[in-house]
């Protein structure tokens, strides 16, 4: 073994001693054409590694796809080329609604002071979709009528089934998923309506308060004119006075009036039995109270009866029990 190694080591040697002789060599014979003056500028050029360009032969690939091309009739592979199908309206109003809630998202957002909907990648995502959705519509309306012309029937038949790419479980999971935002939803555009209408019904509220208090301070004014004497009709007190009831509807009109009759006007009942002046100075149904006394006579004629003391009436009592 180390006599085997010893050779490799020895040829080795060897080789590398003549590649360095080669090379010693090539120097030695540039060093003397130099010195000659046989290397001149220009000789030595170096060459650039060039990128190879590729061309797009449209023939070549044609012919490639003719070869590879499956000759089968059009109900074999059922492909269609076809332009979208015409935008439906309830996808324009979703889409419209989509940018006015996206711009309202993005309103006070610092970061984009510009807000531009066609820069917007939740925009451009939804339209995508839309495009495909309607890119499969157009698809489906000339397939139909393909189908039609030749003779084919397109209803599925009652008893077809054709299996999901995507489990039950998946798609309830989907459904539940989508549930849960329009519910989030709902309940969020109903917040907004509530506070919409707190807004409106303050805002009523203070202009009703506003108009009261001119209409006040209007009134006073007239007041203050008609007591210095620059006013000496009071007909700003007639703007007051609430307007005319509008015609009752002659049913209800009758209705009522049979009600009146029967049951009486109504009105108010507190204090109706209160004395007011008129009743108060009537004395028409006064009677005068009869005196009573041992000296007083009764109008036929004899001494009016007194009444027995307490205690002949506690012994009267007792003796009829």
């Amino acid at each position: 073994m180390k006599v085997k190694n010893a050779s490799k080591h020895v040829e080795e040697a060897s080789e590398s001693s003549e590649s360095d002789s080669e090379y010693n060599s090539s120097d030695e014979e540039l060093r003397e054409a130099y010195a000659k003056g046989l290397l001149k500028p220009g000789l030595n050029v170096l060459l650039e590694q060039t990128k190879k360009q590729h061309k797009n032969c449209v023939n070549l690939m044609k012919e490639k796809l003719e070869a590879i091309k499956l000759k089968l009739p059009w109900v074999e592979r059922l492909d269609l080329t076809n332009a979208p199908a015409p935008l439906a309206p309830e996808l324009a109003l979703q889409m419209q609604e989509q940018e006015v809630r996206r711009a309202k998202q993005l309103k006070g957002n610092k970061k984009i002071p510009q807000y531009d909907p066609a820069e917007d990648p939740v925009l451009n995502d939804f339209r995508r979709e839309t495009m495909f959705h309607r890119q499969a519509q157009g698809a489906v309306m000339d397939g139909i009528a393909r189908l039609k012309k030749l003779g084919i029937p397109t209803t599925r038949p009652e008893d077809y089934f054709a299996e999901m790419a995507k489990s039950d479980t998946h798609m309830q999971k989907v459904r539940q998923n989508l549930m849960k935002k329009q519910t989030i939803t709902q309940r969020s555009e109903k917040i907004r309506q509530l506070r919409q209408q707190r807004k409106v019904g303050k805002q009523m509220q203070i202009e009703a308060t506003l108009k009261k208090h001119a209409e006040k301070r209007k009134l006073m004014e007239e007041v203050k004119k008609y007591r210095k004497g620059m006013r000496q009709d009071l007909d700003f007190l007639d703007e007051k006075k609430k307007p005319q009831k509008k015609p009752m509807n002659p049913r209800i009109a009758a209705k009522r009036k049979m009600k009146d009759v029967k049951f009486g006007f109504g009105g108010k009942k507190r204090g109706s039995k209160k004395n007011t002046r008129n009743s108060s100075a009537d004395v028409s149904e006064y009677k005068r109270p009869a005196k009573h006394g041992k000296d007083m006579k009764k109008k036929g004629g004899g001494k009016v009866k007194q009444r027995l003391g307490k205690g002949r009436r506690v012994q009267m009592k007792a003796k009829r029990k």
